[in-house]
Order: structure tokens, then C-alpha cells, then sequence
């Protein structure tokens, strides 16, 4: 997970971020949850990697 997602105080405040961008995963649910792809996300935030996206997506998937 620590090549996915970053959380530390001085970065969004604590929010959970993809790793090595400022892009808060929530984003990426909010996102879908509205009906968007991740091809969509990764066009807004391209700090994103495509893969990351997605292994975010497969990890809570599975939890």
C-alpha cells in the first residue's frame, strides 16, 4: 500500500493521496461513484498514474 497511497500530516492535512501527488483517493471514489470512468479521473488529475488508479479500486474492492 505505501506505493498507492500516502498519508502524512503535511500533505492534504492527513488526507489519503495517491502516492507521490496531492490527488486525495477520495477523489477517485467520487468520481466513479458519480457515474465516471477512470480513464475520466486520470484526465483531470494526470499526476494519477492509470495503474494506480486502479490497484486503489482493486484494494478497496477486496476489503
Amino acid at each position: 500500500m505505501n506505493q498507492l497511497i500516502t498519508i502524512h500530516p503535511d500533505i492534504q492535512s492527513g488526507t489519503p493521496v495517491f502516492f507521490n501527488t496531492r490527488v486525495p483517493v477520495k477523489n477517485l471514489f467520487d468520481y466513479v461513484k458519480g457515474g465516471h470512468t477512470v480513464a475520466e479521473f486520470i484526465d483531470d488529475f494526470p499526476s494519477v498514474r492509470f495503474e494506480q488508479a486502479l490497484a486503489v479500486l482493486d484494494m478497496a474492492e477486496s476489503t
